[in-house]
């Protein structure tokens, strides 16, 4: 029978601990300096705006659509292909000016400049300022709260220890993920939230497959015959191969949700992506890591 990770194998995840840390440490640090420098790219859902979905008859030039846009003087606009060539989404940001106005005049300069392309409007949508930041505040909470549940869901299945190892690695997660939405500039929408949410449940599934194997390794060596980084080294080695098939097939739904999955579920899938390999590799590298470091003093 195939194994991906052969039964006996004996990696000595625990003595690396520390290297573990400085990593991690490194990779955090640099997350943190990156979006305090410069900052996220806030859809139309936090920093407020307005939206107009256009659907034309043939896929028409992004340009001269563009072109009409900057005559009307609006401001920042992010001008997209949606979903199909033929659908055009227009994202007016951080605009205060009545929503009607904007998608009439809009309408008028495409009327005039693409006259050989019809077209109709689907959907209209405005996001106020105050309303962006309402959204903003609630998505932190969101994902405070979920962390909150977990420390205390943890810490009463297990020890306190592991639930604070637990959340610690989750954290982790959360905001070397966000690094990259950062650095790479990506749009934080509502459905990136959502994704940051997926991702704590999933990381944290992983996780307490580690903590539970972990735990049982311990009831059975009852006597105490085995050291505490060798039980704990034996008890990631038994759920390695879980792990890596588990995270490697969920990673290749991601990566096709990604490359296929269109525009709108772009961030969702990108989160999903850096959060899986991370939340794999913090599992054992951060929870597991900080669980042993602290047992061992």
């Amino acid at each position: 029978m195939f194994e991906l990770i052969k039964h006996g194998t004996k990696i000595d995840f625990m003595g690396k601990a520390y290297y573990f840390f400085a990593f991690s440490g490194l990779l955090i640090a640099l997350s943190i300096a990156i979006m305090a420098t410069k900052g996220f790219n806030y859809g139309i859902d936090f920093a407020g705006g307005s939206i107009i979905q256009v659907k034309f008859e043939k896929a028409p030039d992004l340009n001269t659509i563009r072109s009409v846009v900057d005559e009307l003087k609006l401001g920042e606009t992010i001008i997209q292909n949606f979903g199909t060539d033929e659908e055009v989404l227009i994202r007016v940001v951080k605009n205060d000016k009545d929503l009607k106005s904007v998608s009439d005049n809009i309408q008028i300069g495409l009327k005039e400049k693409m006259k050989d392309n019809k077209f109709e409007v689907e959907r209209v949508e405005q996001v106020g300022p105050q309303v962006g930041k309402e959204l903003k505040k609630m998505a932190v909470y969101a994902v405070l709260y979920s962390l909150i549940g977990i420390l205390i869901y943890v810490a009463f299945r297990f020890q306190l220890i592991f639930s604070v190892a637990a959340v610690a690695a989750l954290f982790h997660d959360v905001i070397i993920t966000m690094g990259f939405f950062s650095l790479l500039g990506k749009e934080i929408s509502i459905s990136v939230v959502a994704a940051i949410l997926t991702l704590v449940g999933y990381s944290l599934n992983d996780t307490i497959v580690v903590f539970d194997r972990i735990r049982e390794t311990m009831k059975e060596d009852k006597e105490g015959k085995i050291s505490l980084k060798d039980l704990m080294n034996l008890s990631i080695n038994e759920t390695l191969s879980r792990t890596i098939i588990t995270s490697f097939l969920t990673l290749l739904t991601v990566i096709a949700l990604y490359f296929f999955g269109g525009e709108v579920i772009n961030g969702f899938a990108f989160a999903l992506l850096i959060g899986i390999i991370i939340g794999t590799y913090s599992s054992i590298a951060v929870a597991s890591a900080i669980v042993y470091t602290v047992k061992k003093k």
